[in-house]
């Protein structure tokens, strides 16, 4: 029969027609992560700064001590649906450093406001618990969930509300360089 290669062209054409509504339904995506470090800066003369400044972002405390993340990837979609994968998010300082003690609980949090006040669009408070090797998956639906997300920042806190690691945005590729020898600089 002649209409079995015919469906099955026309089923290869809609899949790949489909592909872009799919990519065009992420509202933003994360690939990579950094580690919370608490302190952002500190002030003073003597070897111990007399004032220091938290590392709090956009109104979120950081957490108490250093903290790594070995790979993070995240995608937000239309209407708030949020799949995160996190790889190696454990202590990077004091006594228990490279653990994480007592295996907390971690949730994510979208942040889209450049400036205050600041929405968080979160996913289960209750959120998900941290394998002993600081692994993690959450896949949840953010509440509120965001129209738009001009200026994201992407939080994976744990149930004391503070932040553990934040993703780093996607950025669409850069156009590919010129091939052949290019002239950067004239020649005199």
């Amino acid at each position: 029969m002649k209409t079995r290669p015919i469906v099955a062209a026309l089923g290869i054409v809609a899949g790949m027609a489909a592909a872009p509504l799919v990519a065009a339904d992420n509202l933003v995506q994360f690939d990579g992560g950094i580690g919370v470090i608490p302190v952002s800066s500190g002030v003073g003369q003597a070897a111990q700064a007399e004032v220091v400044n938290r590392n709090i972002v956009r109104g979120v405390q950081p957490a108490g001590q250093p903290w790594v993340i070995r790979v993070l990837r995240a995608t937000v979609r239309a209407g708030g649906a949020i799949t995160v994968d996190g790889r190696g998010l454990l202590l990077g300082g004091g006594n228990n450093i490279g653990g994480n003690p007592n295996n907390p609980n971690v949730f994510a949090t979208l942040i889209c406001e450049a400036a205050a006040p600041f929405t968080e669009r979160n996913t289960n408070l209750a959120g998900v618990r941290l394998d002993p090797n600081g692994d993690f998956r959450i896949d949840d639906v953010l509440d509120p969930a965001p129209v738009d997300c001009a200026s994201p920042v992407l939080l994976i806190r744990n149930t004391n509300l503070v932040w553990f690691a934040a993703g780093i945005p996607k950025r669409p590729e850069l156009p590919e360089p010129p091939s052949g020898p290019q002239i950067l600089f004239p020649i005199r």
